[in-house]
């Protein structure tokens, strides 16, 4: 207390001066790498500019750092001084907190797998639809026009047709997805109450899903929305948010690491208690 009385009563404080080197160091390194894609020119100018500036920087601390002496408020106008008090570290414990964090969550590759799941339910439902259009081939190119505009000028029996390149588009689109989709349930999901993870999974989570692919699907992929069947699509998601809940749901849980404590997360076990 006595040293922070005597601070209080100085007029003015001794600080180190504004400098401009780590500025002008800064923008010289930018210019070393800009001219690794430019010219070799550039790296060069910037290399000069990062020696002028290393220079001009080890002078204002050497021998000496150069310090300026700041005023101070008068004592009546200044802040109380912070107390520093003791703390201790409180881990985060399960219905210790209102807000509703998951103390275990579900592993990313139970994600992948109830992606890949969910979307061996979604194709075959969909090739069901093609199935009874007459033709099998018929979604598998309608999901191919997203990444083929020239498939997406076709009329409805061109599109019936196989295709090479639409097979690979539409296995690449639907299986992207599919894993994405399934990343986010495991990202989601145990952030819901887990009373109603059923209804989110497979319901809830769909229709949210369609509702927004129906508002922008025609600007996206109009070809898909001029044949797509909205009853099959529906069914289709709800049968992935079926299958993907499921696989995720039987999936065991782990704990995340903000519920464990620092010795364990470091790994460094002879720190822990006998």
């Amino acid at each position: 207390m006595s040293k922070l009385r005597d601070s209080q009563e100085l007029d003015c404080i001794q600080l180190p001066v504004p400098t401009p080197w780590p500025m002008a160091a800064a923008f010289a390194m930018v210019l070393i790498f800009a001219g690794l894609v430019t010219s070799l020119a550039v790296s060069f100018t910037g290399l000069l500019c990062a020696i002028v500036a290393f220079v001009g920087w080890f002078l204002d601390v050497f021998p000496h750092p150069q310090h300026g002496a700041v005023e101070l408020k008068p004592l009546e106008e200044r802040a109380a001084p912070v107390l520093m008090t003791e703390r201790t570290i409180s881990y985060l414990q399960g219905g210790s907190y209102r807000v509703h964090v998951p103390v275990h969550v579900h592993s990313y590759s139970s994600g992948i797998l109830g992606g890949i799941s969910g979307g061996i339910a979604m194709a075959i439902v969909a090739l069901t639809f093609g199935c009874l259009e007459g033709s099998v081939w018929y979604p598998i190119n309608l999901v191919a026009t997203a990444g083929l505009p020239n498939l997406g000028a076709m009329d409805k029996e061109g599109l019936k047709q196989f295709h090479f390149w639409a097979l690979l588009v539409g296995f690449i689109v639907h299986v992207s997805f599919s894993v994405l989709v399934g990343l986010l349930y495991v990202a989601l999901l145990p952030t819901l109450p887990a009373k109603f993870g059923w209804l989110w999974g497979s319901i809830a989570a769909p229709l949210i899903w369609t509702s927004l692919v129906y508002s922008f699907l025609s600007a996206i992929n109009p070809a898909l929305a001029a044949h797509v069947s909205w009853p099959w699509f529906i069914l289709s998601q709800v049968m992935f948010g079926l299958v993907a809940g499921i696989v995720v749901y039987r999936t065991a849980r782990i704990s995340i690491m903000q519920t464990w404590s620092l010795v364990d997360r470091m790994g460094v076990g002879g720190m822990r208690k006998r």
